[in-house]
């Protein structure tokens, strides 16, 4: 069987959708950032794997957290994360939270409902903001903000890759409920347009990561450092936007990421938008602008 650095796609930090420790992000705190993504990026290409069975998913998985853990030095990129935590007293837990979504990803294929996607998100996406507040001391009064914020940058994801999840891996997250409410079946995912039925599928899950978005809305004005509170207000705004892309676009047939031109403009946008949050939460606090 091969090792898990073999098992990797070749995608960085660079190729995701959203910012991965941009260069707002104070150089202090990119290492172990950068580590833990690496080591997910592993665990991520291994549960996507065209060729691997899944008890070699998992078992490859299991050589991650060992070295993770300590166990044995087997992995350089689990080696990395642990001394990484290790300098900064930080758990490996969220980081075997994410192990726990990849191996979910290896063993269950399909969703009942809201409840059952928020479940999965739990695992798959909130660690990954908790991981970054814990990095820059951040207090922890910020995870429902954070939660809210991650599961809807999964479910995008979701929707954005939903055509392809299920040809290459059999998996969809759009609930099995919301697919029966509206009469979209399953194997529609793997056809050309969506059907009418599954647009209104898409749409519905649309409309509730809305409803997260609103919810997080206050995180950015939240977070004490002024870099990180910026890459989120950023982070935030490219999610709105992707979510009114989807809310009009048919994922099987038609772009709905942004290209080089909105990520810079809808990027500068967030910056600004989270500048001015900042601003007014320091001026409402006593603060001169100066002391952020």
């Amino acid at each position: 069987m091969i090792t898990p650095a073999e098992a990797r796609s070749g995608k960085g930090h660079r190729d995701e959708n959203f910012p991965v420790a941009s260069r707002l992000i104070h150089p202090r705190h990119r290492a172990p950032i950068l580590a833990f993504y690496e080591f997910v990026r592993t665990a991520d290409d291994i549960a996507d794997h065209a060729t691997l069975t899944p008890p070699e998913k998992l078992a490859l998985m299991d050589q991650l957290e060992a070295t993770l853990l300590g166990r044995n030095d087997d992995d350089p990129v689990a080696v990395a994360l642990r001394s990484q935590l290790a300098a900064r007293q930080l758990t490996p837990r969220h980081a075997q939270d994410l192990l726990t979504a990849f191996r979910m990803d290896v063993t269950k294929l399909r969703y009942r409902d809201w409840d059952d996607l928020i479940g999965y998100c739990t695992y798959s996406a909130m660690p990954v903001g908790r991981f970054v507040l814990d990095v820059h001391g951040e207090s922890r009064a910020l995870w429902p903000a954070n939660d809210a914020l991650c599961a809807a940058l999964q479910i995008i994801n979701h929707l954005q890759d939903c055509g392809k999840d299920y040809r290459d891996l059999d998996r969809v997250y759009i609930p099995l409920d919301v697919l029966a409410t509206t009469g979209a079946r399953v194997e529609e995912l793997g056809a050309g347009p969506a059907s009418a039925p599954l647009l209104d599928a898409i749409r519905r899950l649309v409309h509730r990561t809305g409803d997260l978005l609103r919810d997080s809305r206050p995180f950015s004005a939240g977070i004490e450092d002024a870099r990180l509170a910026l890459e989120v207000a950023v982070i935030q705004t490219f999610a709105e936007r992707l979510a009114a892309v989807l809310a009009r676009r048919d994922p099987l047939s038609q772009r709905v990421h942004l290209g080089k031109a909105g990520v810079a403009g809808f990027g500068l946008v967030g910056l600004i938008w989270g500048a001015t949050r900042r601003a007014g939460r320091l001026l409402a606090a006593g603060h001169r602008p100066q002391d952020a």
